[in-house]
């Protein structure tokens, strides 16, 4: 139902001296920083000429996702000679009903999809219907189908109503001059994620890594020209605050970085090098890097183990992980071309083929990631490596102590050797009593044995553990 609004007045509010709208309201510049918790910081510039004494400033292009109890503003010109008496955020926005209920006893027009004209006083309305009266006591009485219905029309808005959620001062001025004033607020509706796609050389010694910022504006508003920061890392908020195709990403010519990285507190900001234009319900992608031949090196990971507890004396026929991980690794340095603080994001990674066409071999995450830090992204699992896990002795030594004697298999039906890191999960006040190969430990309770398989072949782990519990 299209509704009709003829404006028979103007409002005697409009009129008074003492009142800006936003369109008579200069834009000078516009700051946003964007965090990557659905949040972004605005700082508008404009400037506004205030009379001597008491004045109105209208702004209504402010997001609707605001967040009144952030709002500032003041004067950056003289902020001694202008008093803000009251700030207000108005968010009752015009609809339908919000219309109608402001008209009820009152006369207003309707014309339905046949025609028919209907003119008399509004006595009701629910979802289905719209009752009218022609006269208060005579009548007749209309009975409107609100799915029938084409234009209503009501002679002005009435007060209290707004078409755009829109941000109220009361300013009491010294003397009449001219502003430059700051506007700044927390809105909701604004995030931004980092996006990367890896392309792996033939060999598989390097890759290629481009980042891309994609940034979705859900806030309420546009923002013209706006110098763009974001904000990396896990900021602290209070509860009760209010809360592409990819290959075709991968094939992208290379563009220069358009951000510049800088420290900022506990944080890392990213600040993007021009002005950009964000559209409200716009999801903008622009590149973060482009780094070649970045060093890398593909493992395989065999992870046997899948119970999570000790089984003690029920240890026979216990299933295990047959499938070997693929892993691709390498450092974000300077020496790799990286060496900046790469944010949060999900990896993607391509190979080409023997066609030299790119095909998607899987995916990742990466967490916030400083500098000189290993990445190391898990692709998907093996084909042709099998592992097998199994324990060929148990023995009970005391009551509190125990000795098994495990044996895993790594069978390779690859046409070349390759190497495989082999983790154990260890249990209790643990020791590994001996083994046919080196270790290392990972941490308190994971070791690792590398072991080299050859073509077509396999290569067996046996050791002995002995746990105190």
């Amino acid at each position: 139902m299209k509704i009709l609004i003829t404006v028979l007045v103007v409002l005697l509010f409009f009129s008074f001296s003492g009142i800006l709208l936003a369109g008579e309201i200069i834009r000078k510049g516009l700051d946003l920083t964007i965090y990557n918790q659905d949040l972004a910081l605005v700082r508008d510039l404009r400037v506004i000429r205030l009379e001597k004494g008491e004045n109105i400033i209208k702004i209504s292009d402010v997001a609707s996702r605001i967040d009144p109890t952030s709002v500032h503003f003041k004067s950056l010109t003289n902020s001694n000679s202008c008093i803000i008496l009251e700030q207000n955020f108005e968010y009752d926005l015009v609809s339908s009903d919000k219309l109608l209920s402001k008209y009820i006893d009152q006369d207003i027009r309707i014309i339905t999809r046949d025609d028919n004209v209907y003119q008399g006083y509004l006595l009701s309305y629910d979802t289905s219907q719209i009752i009218l009266a022609q006269d208060r006591i005579n009548g007749p009485i209309y009975m409107v189908d609100r799915g029938n219905i084409r234009d209503i029309e009501f002679p002005q808005l009435p007060e209290g109503l707004i078409t755009k959620p829109t941000l109220v001062w009361e300013i009491e001025s010294l003397d009449t001059s001219e502003h430059l004033i700051e506007l700044s607020y927390l809105t909701r509706g604004m995030n931004w994620k980092a996006d990367y796609v890896a392309n792996i050389s033939n060999e598989e010694k390097t890759l290629s890594l481009n980042g891309w910022v994609t940034i979705d504006n859900k806030s309420g508003t546009n923002y013209a020209l706006a110098n763009v920061k974001l904000i990396a890392g896990e900021i602290n908020l209070e509860e009760e605050y209010p809360r592409v195709d990819q290959l075709k990403m991968a094939l992208m010519a290379e563009a220069p970085p358009q951000f510049e990285e800088k420290s900022f507190f506990e944080y890392h900001m990213y600040t993007l090098n021009r002005k950009t234009t964000i559209k409200n319900n716009q999801t903008k992608q622009i590149s973060l890097l482009s780094v070649q031949n970045v060093p890398m090196e593909k493992r395989y990971v065999y992870d046997g183990k899948l119970y999570n507890s000790y089984y003690f004396d029920n240890w026979k026929g216990l299933n295990y992980n047959p499938k070997v991980s693929v892993y691709i690794r390498f450092k974000n340095n300077i020496e790799s071309g990286l060496g900046i603080p790469l944010p949060k994001g999900k990896v993607r990674v391509y190979k080409a083929d023997e066609d030299g066409t790119l095909q998607f071999i899987g995916e990742d995450s990466i967490d916030h990631t400083p500098k000189d830090e290993k990445i190391e992204l898990f692709i998907g699992t093996a084909f042709d490596i099998v592992g097998e896990r199994k324990i060929i002795d148990h023995r009970k030594i005391t009551n509190n102590v125990y000795q098994d004697t495990y044996q895993i298999i790594i069978r390779n039906h690859k046409e070349e050797p390759i190497k495989v890191s082999v983790i154990e999960h260890q249990w209790g006040d643990w020791k590994i009593l001996k083994s046919d190969y080196n270790f290392k430990k990972i941490d308190a309770y994971n070791v690792e044995f590398e072991i080299e398989v050859p073509k077509n072949g396999e290569s067996k782990v046996t050791y002995t553990a002995e746990y105190r519990f």
